[in-house]
């Protein structure tokens, strides 16, 4: 894979509920981790004493953070709704030359900030809260 440009990895937020996609306004920066957890089974009888993991067990889950500035668009509209009232909509991530992970994520924190002569910006997090998709570039 060729080096990628920054700007092109997307976070897009459903706007209405029924897959209408827009990407998150004013992000500058953002992060995506994916993690799953592991399941030990080593017993005496183990190999040399190695450990053994169990494939196919344990919990998966993604995590997105971004930090933007606030452009007082419907995406951050809906973010802010979303986070404000508990809801667990589908996001998409565009991950270039990679592929789209797609599905429901929580707003586990939105945080704003400025300075007097600066712009306003704004963090989110967000903890995946279902079964993801993924779809090959």
């Amino acid at each position: 894979m060729a080096v990628q440009n920054g700007k092109d990895l997307l976070v897009k937020i459903d706007l209405t509920g029924d897959g209408n996609f827009q990407t998150v306004a004013g992000l500058r920066a953002t992060r995506v981790s994916f993690n799953a957890e592991s399941v030990d089974v080593t017993s005496l009888e183990s190999g040399g004493g190695w450990r053994e993991l169990l494939g196919g067990a344990g919990v998966k889950s993604a995590a997105i953070s971004g930090s933007g500035i606030f452009r007082d668009a419907a995406s951050d509209e809906r973010a802010r709704q979303i986070f404000f009232d508990g809801q667990v909509p589908d996001f998409q991530v565009v991950i270039p030359d990679f592929g789209t992970v797609e599905g429901p994520f929580q707003v586990t924190a939105i945080e704003y900030a400025g300075t007097h002569d600066g712009e306003a910006t704004y963090e989110m997090a967000l903890a995946s809260a279902g079964q993801l998709t993924f779809t090959a570039a």
